[in-house]
């Protein structure tokens, strides 16, 4: 099984949402194509939108882009992770660089983001990722590991949990594309500490539909986090396409 999703980060309107899961569900009547597990991340605003748009039988699983440790407090400006799943939610993006990076996100939020999903029955989707500076002076993989290592110290069930490494230097509208071999030691890494025991290890970074098909076949990459170029319908269901069209193979 390949998952292959997208987060839409901060953009889209209702109306926006609503077309785009509506052709989605159109797309996928018959079902998610095979060997494919499709996942869509909207913003809060519009995740209860697209969960009703899609119904409850839909193929893609849902995910909210943050969710406080706290199930419920004075945390003003926070969505709880019960207040996710309340919207339609299945899983949550924790730990994304940009979260980390300009919202003072630390691995022990991280690490406690991680177990209040868990306690809510939430899948989490946990992102790790070097900066540019780390990956140049070839510190990638400890670098990496360690971030994955401190979210999820002390949970013991690792099964429902994904792991996307996106790295820093590759990842958003200025991002360089990577080559297999510069992704190769981390996924053989995290394949070898956390493979048999987590859902898979996902990449994101410049993904395309030029690249998919080289990106899924490093060992050890076991699905897709798109940005842009998943924020058409079209080009999403062409991503779900090439990773069936492997898994087919």
């Amino acid at each position: 099984m390949l998952w292959v999703g997208t987060s839409w980060k901060m953009n889209g309107t209702l109306a926006w949402a609503r077309d785009y899961a509506g052709r989605l569900r159109e797309a996928l009547a018959d079902g998610a194509p095979e060997g494919v597990q499709p996942f869509v991340i909207p913003p809060a605003t519009v995740l209860a939108a697209v969960h009703e748009v899609l119904g409850e039988d839909s193929p893609v699983l849902l995910g909210a882009q943050n969710a406080h440790w706290a199930e419920a407090g004075a945390w003003t400006g926070e969505i709880s992770v019960g207040q996710a799943a309340d919207a339609g939610a299945e899983l949550i993006e924790i730990g994304h660089s940009e979260r980390r990076e300009f919202f003072a996100e630390t691995d022990d939020t991280v690490n406690r983001k991680v177990r209040a999903t868990l306690r809510q029955g939430l899948r989490p989707l946990l992102c790790v990722g070097e900066p540019g500076a780390v990956f140049d002076a070839g510190g990638s993989v400890d670098h990496v590991v360690g971030q994955v290592d401190a979210a999820l110290a002390g949970v013991s069930d690792l099964s429902t949990i994904l792991i996307a490494y996106e790295p820093i230097w590759a990842i958003g509208e200025h991002g360089r594309e990577a080559r297999a071999g510069d992704i190769a030691a981390v996924f053989a890494a995290l394949a070898s500490e956390y493979g048999e025991r987590v859902a898979a290890i996902l990449y994101g970074g410049s993904v395309n539909q030029r690249n998919a098909a080289e990106t899924l076949a490093v060992p050890g990459v076991g699905g897709l986090f798109v940005g842009r170029s998943a924020w058409r319908v079209e080009g999403y269901l062409e991503l779900l396409e090439i990773a069936s069209g492997l898994v087919r193979a």
